[in-house]
């Protein structure tokens, strides 16, 4: 049955049937998360494992080394990542795409509990986790208060602001920035324990067995029955000193603040923010998988009100947040889908100069892009700049239907038919070419969704929201069009009477003169269409290659990293004389800059996490709007290289990772000496490179340390175990353990109660000399003399890659093209010759554009034979689909040459404008094909076939080029706002190739058709 004879019989159940889609897609959009880019589900798990006080090389050997190769067996690991700072070691096992992430944890979970008894005794059971949030740092609020000292506004933020901002659906962590955490400190007098024969660890282990309540079982007592409590804790600072600590010497316990300063303080500060300079107490705030950067953000932004008005006292300010470009990219894709749409609209009026007739084709606009909605809201997808790429690349595609419908019809017209008459042959006529132009757009798209790696993620929401506007757009062609045309169009008459005796425009015979031409003279055509497509690969090898192009995302970040060893206070100073040379650029362009000091960021994308360094400093740099400034980010940046390029004995980069800004090369070998020789021969080829920024060595600086070494031979004679003298040097200098801590119990929460030595005797050699340790029959020897104290040095950090130790060297790109910089780099001496044992691995930004390069080509090869496959279907022959398929590399000069010219790249976005002007190119040649093939059926021969269908045809084919072309204009001429690096290369691609495929088709794919029918004659002939 024809579908559309049926629809303009029965209009009523086609209106309900787009009404009910229409109401179902306005649901789905309003439910729809808005989004920068698209939640990646990457199984990567997380193992984290902490002993307090281990330097990085003891937890290399004793913990990261085990539980690596626990993990190197498991099925699909594509990676192991692993960095080992002062006392904590932190390994990410990524896993292949595809790997269901449950199972994953699950393996690794099973892989690190296997390898717990052989982990240090005093090291606490390693976490072991997968990642529920989104990386990127939503938002940053910063803290004050003129009431509430530091003490008490930390504790704000920890208890009342925390739980605040938890209880907003879609927050996923809270970290606090800055700030102290009240502490009991109990600075020991070492002369007064000397002489009473206590030791720091008895200290700490009498607070830790008397600071506690414990259950006492149960009694009956005039027949009730109650529970029994030992209540030992004290309740207050004042008690805790009047606890009595046991003395061997003189056999009689003596208080706590007889040998001890005992107050109520704090911890030492890990951590400290500025915003403008100015210290503060600051949040952040992430957001968990699947939700709405938007939703959010508003919704923390309604809770931070109702909580300013409950506590006046405290002043919360947003210092930073990441939503300006998602808001501007969002609002861009709004504006390009409705100033798309009515250019495409005007386009249609200028050709078919008829009101009725453009309102019917433009009705097509909405009934196609809002049933695509529902589809995205069934899969999970989001509003993100992708998925809304992909509506407004495709808005001039899903008014091609109608407009080939509403064309052909309106023909029909002005053959003096009623509109029912019209309506009913033309959509007859014209559905086979519609059908198969939609079907070869599909067969091009659904197969980017399953291409792997990261892009794939990336392409699955491109290609199914483009594949499903796109079915939509079929059937509002198929049911819609038809039947408004038969009841909305003038009469025949009428349309009859206003173009009758109308003779061909010259344009019209010249376009057909230039076809009798070329089919003339085919083996010219031949050849000149062969000289174009060499012309056109050629134009490849001038091109750069990236992931993505470099963004402009308004917001930049500056990580500052000192010596190791450094104070948390000098890397303070040096932060705010930054932030200070910042704020001092010319032209208005820095609106904040928010310090987070004792914070080093590392890894990119779905791989970064954050790590506590003293010596590290990560100034987040909010800049004015795009529209509000005429200078792009990557220049700003540049300034700010310069302006910091003078801090002394700083080590500072520029620029976000994961955002097209930088190159990092990794060398990976088991060798750390040899590692760290070539590493540095590589840092000093690289800034041999024209035209990059600062080039950055991950190599781990040495870190000062103290270093006991017992000596074991007097340890031996004493009875002075190792254990007992490295617990006795930790106790005294920097406490036990803090799961070890003794707790004091106040309401709601509970203090760590730390015992250490008076702070200025920490910092004296001979004062440690003279720690006391246990020994044999219960008495206690000076530290000194059973060890050796000396001062040494190691690794600040050790960074490993799939079990290997490995340093990363970062080139800032400075504006130039990733692909470009990667090729030069690669052909430096250090690395066309790397040492034995030495390799070079590609992970980050290198690998994934591998991984999009590779999955591009498959994906193409499969769309090419899905296209073949569809056309072979509906038109029952083998070899005219070629003819079609002719479209596309005629189409590949005209996408190639815009990037060249524009100085831009072959990027993921690039990749995406080629995927869907393969499908798009396709359509100029099926509506040809088809209607000669038809001519021919009815009995013209080929020549009139060809000529007739070129004259028929050539005006909805430059119609529906000119109005996909138009609707991508607010793309091209970035009239919509927001960033639009990503935006750009897919429509100039798009557009660029379109154009050129349209003019040449029209010309060449007449002539392919007769050299190919010929082909087919002659083999008919051989084998008759």
């Amino acid at each position: 049955m024809n579908l559309s004879s049926w629809a303009i019989r029965n209009p009523v159940p086609v209106a309900l049937l787009f009404i009910l889609l229409t109401l179902l897609g306005v649901i789905s959009f309003r439910a729809l998360p808005v989004q920068s880019m698209p939640d990646m589900d990457i199984p990567v798990i997380y193992v984290s494992a902490a002993l307090e006080g281990a330097a990085p090389g003891q937890l290399e050997t004793e913990v990261a080394r085990k539980i690596e190769d626990k993990l190197a067996p498991l099925s699909r690991l594509d990676h192991i990542q692993t960095t080992i700072i002062d006392g904590l070691v932190n390994i990410a096992a990524i896993f292949e795409i595809d790997k269901n992430s449950e199972t994953a944890l699950n393996e690794v979970r099973n892989a690190v509990e296997s390898v717990r008894n052989d982990l240090p005794a005093d090291m606490s059971p390693p976490g072991v986790s997968k990642s529920t949030i989104q990386q990127d740092i939503l938002a940053t609020y910063a803290l004050a208060s003129a009431t509430l000292d530091e003490t008490e506004l930390s504790w704000f933020a920890d208890d009342e602001l925390t739980k605040t901002l938890l209880s907003v659906r879609g927050v996923g962590e809270v970290t606090r920035l800055g700030g102290i955490d009240r502490e009991i400190h109990v600075d020991l007098h070492p002369a007064a324990m000397t002489a009473l024969g206590i030791t720091a660890a008895d200290v700490s282990a009498t607070l830790r067995a008397t600071q506690a309540d414990h259950s006492a079982g149960r009694a009956e007592i005039s027949a009730t029955r109650q529970t029994m409590r030992t209540l030992a804790a004290a309740r207050a600072t004042a008690d805790i000193a009047a606890l009595h600590i046991p003395a061997p010497k003189t056999n009689t316990p003596v208080r706590l603040d007889e040998i001890a300063a005992v107050t109520d303080t704090h911890a030492d500060r890990s951590s400290l923010a500025t915003l403008d300079g100015h210290p503060v107490i600051a949040v952040q705030i992430k957001r968990a998988n699947g939700y709405s950067d938007l939703d959010v953000l508003n919704n923390t932004r309604a809770a931070l009100a109702a909580l300013r008005e409950k506590t006046p006292a405290v002043t919360i300010t947003e210092a930073a947040t990441t939503i300006g470009p998602t808001i501007e990219n969002y609002d861009a894709s709004m504006h390009m889908l409705i100033e798309g749409a009515i250019i495409a609209i005007i386009v249609v009026f200028i050709f078919l100069k008829n009101g009725r007739a453009t309102l019917i084709a433009a009705a097509a606009l909405p009934l196609s892009i809002i049933p695509a909605f529902i589809a995205m809201r069934a899969l999970g997808f989001s509003l993100n700049i992708i998925s809304l790429l992909a509506l407004s690349l495709v808005i001039g595609v899903l008014v091609d239907d109608a407009i080939v419908e509403i064309e052909n019809i309106v023909r029909h017209s002005r053959l003096g038919k009623t509109p029912r008459e019209a309506a009913d042959e033309a959509a007859r006529e014209i559905g086979l070419a519609v059908v198969a132009t939609t079907l070869t757009l599909v067969a091009v798209f659904l197969p980017t969704a399953f291409m792997g790696g990261i892009p794939g993620l990336v392409f699955r929401q491109f290609g199914i929201t483009a594949a499903a506007a796109v079915l939509a757009s079929l059937l509002v062609a198929r049911l819609l069009t038809p039947m408004m045309a038969a009841r909305w169009m003038k009469p025949a008459a009428k349309m009859a009477a206003a173009t009758a005796g109308k003779k061909d425009t010259w344009l019209m015979r010249a376009y057909l003169a230039l076809v009798n031409k070329a089919l003339a003279h085919r083996k010219t055509t031949a050849a000149a269409t062969a000289l174009f497509l060499a012309a056109s690969l050629s134009l490849a090898a001038l091109l750069g290659a990236a992931f993505i192009p470099a963004q402009d995302l308004s917001q930049t970040t500056v990580l500052l990293t000192l010596p190791p060893g450094g104070s948390l206070e000098q890397t303070g100073k040096i932060a705010a004389e930054a932030a200070a040379r910042i704020a001092r650029l010319p032209g208005s362009v820095i609106k904040s800059t928010f310090a987070a000091i004792g914070t080093a960021a590392t890894g990119e994308g779905p791989d970064a996490y954050t790590l506590a360094d003293r010596a590290s400093a990560t100034l987040t740099v909010t800049l004015a709007p795009i529209g509000a400034r005429k200078r792009k980010q990557s220049e700003i940046e540049n300034d700010i290289r310069a302006a910091l390029a003078t801090l002394p004995g700083v080590r500072v980069q520029v620029g976000a990772a994961g955002e097209g800004a930088k190159l990092d090369i990794t060398l990976a070998g088991d060798d750390p000496a040899l590692l760290e020789t070539t590493a540095a021969r590589l840092e000093t080829q690289l800034r041999t490179l024209r035209g990059t920024g600062a080039v950055i060595s991950g190599a781990a600086l040495e870190a000062p340390e103290i270093r006991i070494t017992p000596d074991f031979a007097q340890a031996a004679a004493l009875g002075v175990t190792t254990e007992a003298i490295a617990a006795a040097a930790r106790v005294a200098t920097s406490g036990d353990y803090s799961a070890r801590l003794a707790k004091l119990n106040l309401p709601g929460r509970q203090i760590p109660i730390r015992v250490a030595l008076a702070p200025g005797t920490r910092a004296d050699l001979d004062a440690l000399s003279q720690l006391r340790v246990p020994a044999a029959n219960g008495a206690t020897v000076a530290l000194g003399s059973v060890a050796r104290i000396a001062l040494g040095g190691s690794p600040s950090m050790i960074t490993r890659l799939d079990r290997s130790r490995n340093i990363t060297v970062s080139v800032e790109l400075n504006g130039r093209i990733f692909g470009e910089v990667m090729a030069e780099a690669y052909k430096l001496p250090v690395l066309q010759n790397l040492p034995a044992g030495i390799r070079l691995v590609e992970q980050g930004e290198a690998e994934r554009m591998g991984e999009m390069f590779g999955s591009f080509g498959a994906a193409m090869l499969i769309g090419l034979f899905c296209v073949y496959a569809v056309l072979v279907l509906l038109f029952h022959d083998f070899l005219q689909p070629v003819t079609i398929l002719m479209a596309i590399p005629l189409a590949l000069g005209g996408a190639l040459l815009p990037l060249v010219v524009t100085g831009g790249s072959f990027s993921m976005a690039a990749a995406i404008g080629l995927i869907m002007l393969m499908g798009i190119v396709t359509k100029n040649s099926i509506l040809l094909v088809e209607y000669i093939i038809m001519s021919r059926v009815k009995g013209m021969t080929r020549p009139e076939a060809i000529i007739d269908a070129c004259h028929k045809r050539v005006r909805p084919i430059v119609m529906t080029t000119l109005a996909m072309t138009g609707g991508m204009l607010p793309v091209i001429l970035g009239l919509a706002g927001g960033d639009p690096s990503f935006r750009h290369p897919m429509a100039i691609v798009v557009a660029g190739g379109l154009m050129t495929s349209t003019l040449l088709s029209l010309v060449v794919i007449p002539v392919t058709y007769t050299l190919l029918d010929d082909t087919l004659t002659f083999f008919k002939r051989l084998f008759n």
